[in-house]
């Protein structure tokens, strides 16, 4: 396969997809992205999957360990909207892996709304398929760096102007609001956003439908976490709110109002965030208001 040492991934349409894969015999093992990268498909989630799999192509292509073992292979929806029919395929990113004898198993299929799609992940699961253990190298990315950079040198020179009043970094309020951040952002699951990569949100591209909560318990999107945070961040408010009615000695008249747009949030966030709960452990009992 000549084609092999001029580009990481080869594209195919219908006819080459059965050249290459469905034509037997092969002595190598095929691994195909799925996906729907033209404009009008408007999917987010099929540029940013693409880009973890030409990192992980290029990784390979461009290591020692390179032979005619493994190859990657991309399978545009608009390209080829024949093999999609042909392997009853209603959504995209799809990584499928076709060995090089016998039909691909359930396990051939990577499970993306689980794991994500980061390149790491899909090495680990190449290397369990067709024991070809490939080294991810990304390229550098200071972004990172940089941002880190400015909020180093926006600190300093805040503490640097009010170098004769520093008197704000022993208030309570601002710490526990810094507090807050940290856990909202950890218990809505930013951590595991990092680590595994998941898409942002997941679109079908057949009938546009836009999905931003995941349908199991074992996988998240990153548009679910951010929801997360947002509930959690009503839910404290309102604990707040009911906290100051409590213990203010103002007004009543205002205080039965801060009262109750205290309980207002806590009883209607928590209740979407049961929901939420309840959409993703099938067969939970219980509910709040919102089902």
């Amino acid at each position: 396969m000549e084609w092999s040492s001029r580009r990481s991934i080869f594209r195919m349409n219908g006819d080459k997809f059965r050249k290459f894969i469905k034509t037997p015999p092969r002595n190598y093992s095929m691994i195909v992205m799925f996906t729907a990268l033209q404009p009008q498909r408007q999917c987010s989630v099929c540029r940013q999957a693409n880009e973890e799999y030409q990192i992980l192509a290029n990784s390979w292509r461009y290591s020692s360990a390179f032979c005619n073992k493994l190859f990657f292979s991309m399978v545009d929806y608009d390209e080829g909207t024949d093999v999609f029919q042909q392997l009853n395929m209603n959504s995209a990113p799809t990584f499928m892996h076709f060995p090089p004898k016998g039909r691909p198993k359930r396990a051939d299929t990577f499970d993306l709304q689980r794991i994500g799609f980061a390149a790491e992940q899909l090495a680990k699961w190449i290397a369990d398929r067709t024991d070809v253990h490939i080294r991810v190298f990304r390229p550098p990315n200071y972004s990172g760096t940089i941002a880190l950079a400015l909020l180093v040198s926006l600190v300093g020179g805040l503490l640097y102007l009010r170098r004769n009043n520093l008197e704000f970094i022993y208030n309570k309020t601002g710490w526990a609001m810094v507090s807050l951040c940290i856990v909202f952002a950890m218990t809505s699951g930013q951590m595991w956003n990092h680590i595994r990569g998941p898409p942002y949100a997941h679109k079908n591209p057949h009938n546009g439908q836009v999905s931003y909560i995941h349908g199991s318990s074992q996988a998240q999107f990153v548009a679910e976490s951010h929801i997360i945070l947002l509930l959690n961040a009503a839910i404290t408010m309102g604990m707040v709110l009911l906290n100051e009615a409590a213990t203010s000695k103002g007004d009543v008249g205002k205080r039965r109002i801060i009262c109750l747009v205290g309980l207002g949030l806590v009883v209607f966030f928590f209740s979407f965030l049961l929901s939420i709960f309840r959409s993703k452990y099938h067969g939970y009992p219980y509910s709040f208001l919102i089902k």
